[in-house]
């Protein structure tokens, strides 16, 4: 990676602009490997705005504003605000520089083989960002996306800080673990958050940093889980996201999912499967079963759907 810096870094600026380019050392697709951590069109800690991936992140000197665009082979850089620095010196891991697809194997089925072939750039982005994956999981838990993204679109908008730099839109980073441990109870009511899973952020706050360092020391899916589930109201289904969000454990799997063993199903065998038959579909990629979602994901395969979308439940007036 090559760090410039622009004009625009005079002296006396306040959150100039910095630059860099990264080029990944493998086929690499922006849109299909960090897309996928936007919560929703409306997340305001992430925003894609034609090329251009924007994402507001805390780091230790700071709140910074990162603007990713692909460009060839190359993946363009620009970064604000005092964490600037390490922002840019995360994009690697972000973009998959981690990730390890040796040992894979997409031909034990024609699909996966396909969708392997014609899309190569998928990688499994890692943000390090463990808390903050932990509680958007947390806040995703038995209820629609559509509850789950604006949950997270209002709390982090009020709780969290402004990004720096000349975002597309007023974008905000997640709040620390501290400030989520702060939220009154009448917000997260108002969020529509209920009250088992804002117990269970608030309880876990307090031990943030503790859980970030046993899962980066733990080395197997089994250990991290076992770290994760060891919290009342955190369950096989959010340790699973977490890992996948903030690790890019490339071995998660979200049992438990409202549609996720179904899609699995009906892409590998044309019919729908519950979260055993799932697990038995993937076993032949152990090691690689977020892998392999992802490409299914990506092949456009989708059961049809055959009744009508379940409605979202508003608690917020009761």
């Amino acid at each position: 990676m090559t760090l410039t810096t622009p004009d625009t870094a005079a002296p006396g600026v306040r959150n100039p602009r910095r630059e860099a380019v990264y080029r990944p050392p493998h086929a690499f697709d922006l849109r299909r490997s960090v897309g996928m951590l936007r919560r929703g069109p409306g997340d305001p800690s992430m925003v894609i705005e034609g090329s251009v991936i924007w994402r507001a992140l805390r780091t230790p000197l700071g709140t910074a504003t990162l603007a990713l665009r692909a460009v060839g082979d190359e993946i363009r850089i620009s970064a604000w605000g005092d964490g600037a620095g390490e922002a840019i010196d995360r994009v690697p891991a972000l973009c998959g520089d981690g990730d390890d697809p040796s040992g894979f194997d997409p031909t034990h089925h024609p699909l996966i083989a396909e969708v392997a072939r014609r899309v190569p750039g998928i990688r499994l982005a890692r943000t390090d960002e463990i808390f903050d994956a932990l509680a958007c999981a947390v806040l995703e838990q038995k209820v629609t996306g559509l509850e789950a993204f604006r949950a997270w679109r209002l709390l982090v908008t009020a709780f969290g800080r402004r990004a720096p730099g000349p975002t597309p839109r007023p974008m905000h980073a997640p709040p620390t673990a501290a400030e989520w441990q702060r939220i009154p109870s009448w917000e997260w009511h108002r969020a529509g958050v209920q009250p088992p899973q804002s117990r269970t952020i608030v309880r876990v706050a307090p031990r943030a940093d503790g859980i970030a360092r046993a899962l980066l020391a733990a080395p197997t899916g089994d250990e991290r889980d076992r770290v994760l589930t060891s919290f009342p109201g955190v369950g096989l289904w959010t340790s699973a996201e977490t890992r996948l969000r903030a690790l890019g454990d490339p071995d998660a799997v979200s049992v438990g999912d409202y549609h996720l063993a179904h899609e699995v199903g009906y892409a590998l065998t044309g019919h729908r499967t519950d979260d055993d038959g799932m697990l038995e579909l993937l076993a032949p990629w152990a090691g690689h079963r977020q892998r392999v979602i992802r490409l299914i994901l990506a092949s456009g395969v989708s059961e049809p759907r055959r009744g009508p979308r379940l409605t979202p439940a508003d608690h917020r007036r009761h």
